[in-house]
């Protein structure tokens, strides 16, 4: 037998070569694993639950809500989430997507002015992995029978139906539209009891931008989020900025969300359009390009901004142009073109790493302000919330607008086939690995059939000289 070891041996090694041969072809080391992608802008569309709004604003709960950290609304009862930020692996269809904003619901006021019903929901989270999906946030909820405050950070608060829904190989953005969502028992625990686990909550409708391995991660679709210049002032920027000279600044403002569901209503049936640098961020508009003076000792500050917004409609044409924020003595004025049009408490501006922040202070509508929005709210109304960001060093970088990601719809619209990938884009890596499949099937059979006729022609030699 040992004559024909040489070749059996031979014949086990091509056999495990061509074996090699084939799972590199079939699984070659360049796609075996894609690396998980960057989720990074986008958008969740929830109403929560359309029942509880109409509650909370009722005639039993006689409350309100309202937004924060720059949620809008769209629909009328939907509310949206931006600045998507997660992973996404298209082998697996894992996919973890953290939106921001929040509501805060508010209701059953008392005799000594608090409420009873007293509830935020912010920073909702979608993941979903191995064909399950649950939707988490942040709640901060008061307890009906001890009046107490419970919060709890990303509570799984509801699960979301993902029947015939595909995550795997998908592209940007992803889509995913009318998912089913019902109650957890956790949920239900941190939404004070007002629903049982089980309870079914409106649909949830989200779309997110993946970025590519070859973008850069600084910023939103990959740009950088920031503006911030390498290195120490000198010469006059230095005395500038030892003097409090503002270096950049941004104000953010969205006049009063019923004045803009007003504009594109049934009655106006208007918009608004931006200009000059303007930004929209979904639930304020941006007026950037800040400059001006601050003194930390005298605590006053003065800035001018750049961006014009115009709202257009039926008998409207409202402009706000030239805005400018002015503080002193504590308080604060946000002007446009010359025009006191909102107050606010600004307390002590203190810069911090060569940035001042003042989120999202209440505001009060002025007479001329009243005046410039067609007097269909009354001096001292309680407008949208004024956010300022003031660099006054080179190296700070001003926070980022609300990112809403690509133009991908994510609203609560019946998807045209729900059976079929969530991905709304089809990425290229993928498809073009579609694509070689029936080319490396029909090698690997051959490379299959070969080992086995190279085995058996081993076998049968064998065989003969045996007899």
């Amino acid at each position: 037998m040992l004559p024909f070891r040489p070749v059996r041996v031979l014949a086990v090694a091509l056999l495990a070569a061509l074996t090699a041969a084939l799972l590199t072809v079939l699984f070659p080391a360049s796609t075996a694993h894609a690396a998980s992608r960057t989720v990074r802008g986008g958008r969740l569309d929830w109403g929560i639950k359309s029942s509880f709004q109409s509650y909370v604003t009722g005639p039993i709960a006689k409350g309100s809500w309202g937004l924060r950290g720059g949620a809008a609304t769209v629909g009328g009862s939907r509310f949206r989430f931006h600045s998507a930020a997660g992973s996404y692996d298209p082998d697996s269809g894992a996919f973890t997507a953290a939106f921001s904003g929040g509501v805060h619901f508010t209701g059953h006021r008392k005799p000594d002015g608090t409420q009873e019903l007293d509830l935020t929901i912010s920073r909702p989270t979608v993941r979903i992995s191995a064909g399950h999906g649950t939707l988490y946030a942040d709640m901060v909820s008061r307890s009906r029978a001890t009046g107490r405050f419970t919060t709890s950070a990303q509570v799984p608060l509801a699960t979301l139906a993902l029947s015939g829904v595909d995550m795997k190989g998908g592209g940007s953005p992803i889509a995913l539209n009318s998912l089913p969502a019902t109650l957890t028992s956790q949920g239900a625990t941190a939404f004070a009891g007002y629903y049982t686990a089980g309870t079914a909550l409106d649909p949830v409708s989200l779309s997110a931008d993946v970025l590519t391995p070859a973008a850069h991660p600084g910023g939103p679709s990959g740009k950088p989020s920031g503006t911030p210049t390498a290195g120490k002032p000198t010469g006059k920027a230095a005395k500038d900025s030892a003097a409090g000279a503002i270096r950049d600044a941004a104000v953010d403002w969205g006049v009063r969300r019923t004045y803009r569901e007003y504009v594109t209503g049934a009655v106006a049936r208007g918009k608004w359009t931006l200009s000059d640098g303007a930004q929209d961020g979904g639930a304020l508009f941006r007026f950037a390009g800040g400059r001006g003076t601050y003194d930390e000792k005298k605590q006053t500050l003065d800035a001018h901004f750049t961006g014009t917004v115009r709202f257009t409609g039926t008998r409207l044409d409202v402009r706000l142009a030239g805005l400018a924020v002015k503080v002193e003595g504590g308080r604060g004025t946000l002007s446009a073109a010359g025009t006191p049009v909102v107050t606010f408490k600004a307390g002590r501006l203190t810069a911090d790493h060569g940035l001042i922040a003042l989120d999202e202070a209440p505001t009060e509508l002025t007479a001329g302000g009243a005046k410039l929005l067609g007097s269909m709210y009354r001096p001292g109304t309680a407008m949208d919330p004024v956010s300022l960001a003031v660099a006054i060093d080179d190296k700070a970088a001003l926070p980022a607008l609300p990112d809403l990601g690509s133009t991908a719809s994510a609203t609560p619209a019946p998807a045209p086939n729900a059976g079929h990938r969530a991905a709304a884009g089809t990425d290229t890596a993928a498809r073009s690995a579609d694509g070689r499949t029936g080319t490396y099937a029909g090698l690997g059979a051959g490379v299959l059939v070969a080992a086995a006729l190279v085995f058996l022609a081993v076998r049968r030699r064998r065989g003969a000289r045996q007899r």
